[in-house]
Order: C-alpha cells, then structure tokens, then sequence
C-alpha cells in the first residue's frame, strides 16, 4: 500500500495503491480509513468513496474489482481540508489491516 497526498491552501488530492502481496487474486476489494480531522473528499476517481468526512470506505469499480497476486490498483480523492493535510493513518482491506508504506 503506498498513499501519495499533495497539499495546497485549503484542498489537497490523495492517491493509493493497493498490492496484493498474496498468493491468490483479491475479488472486489473495500478499503476503509480515517480521514485527518478537517477533511471533506470533493470527489473521488477509481473508486467509490463514502462518506465525504471521518471513517470512510473506498470500494472497487467493475473494471478493478480484482488485483492479482502481485499486481495493485489505484484510486484517489480530492479534498478540502482546514489545515490538517496528514494521510489517514492505518488501512484495513477486506476487514484485515494493512500497512502503508
């Protein structure tokens, strides 16, 4: 999992990649976080993202449902945010926790 956030004024967009690092394909993937304090996504591209603020899921679109062992995905949001510009700081996957890195 790596997480990119670029920051400006009051908005900023965020990308993560999901890998699979398992030995079989992830089919249909849910990735949930917490937003920093401050932070609305005004949109988002490659998943659908809800809700707009605190703990929020991202879930796979039809065309990257699956990532097979080895490969990732991306996705990412932009935000408006009230100062607080910090990545979220755990991830789970499916339900399991993941790091970022």
């Amino acid at each position: 999992m790596t997480d990119l956030v670029n920051a400006w004024n009051t908005g900023l967009t965020e990308q993560i990649t999901v890998t699979n690092n398992g030995p079989t394909a992830v089919n249909g993937w849910k990735l949930g976080f917490t937003l920093a304090s401050g932070q609305t996504i005004t949109s988002a591209w490659n998943a659908t993202v809800t809700p707009a603020t605190g703990a929020v899921s991202a879930t796979n679109l039809s065309y990257n449902a699956s990532i097979p062992p080895g490969g990732s995905t991306s996705f990412g949001f932009q935000a408006n945010h009230t100062g607080n510009t910090a990545a979220p700081a755990s991830f789970s996957l499916n339900g399991h926790v993941c790091g970022a890195g």
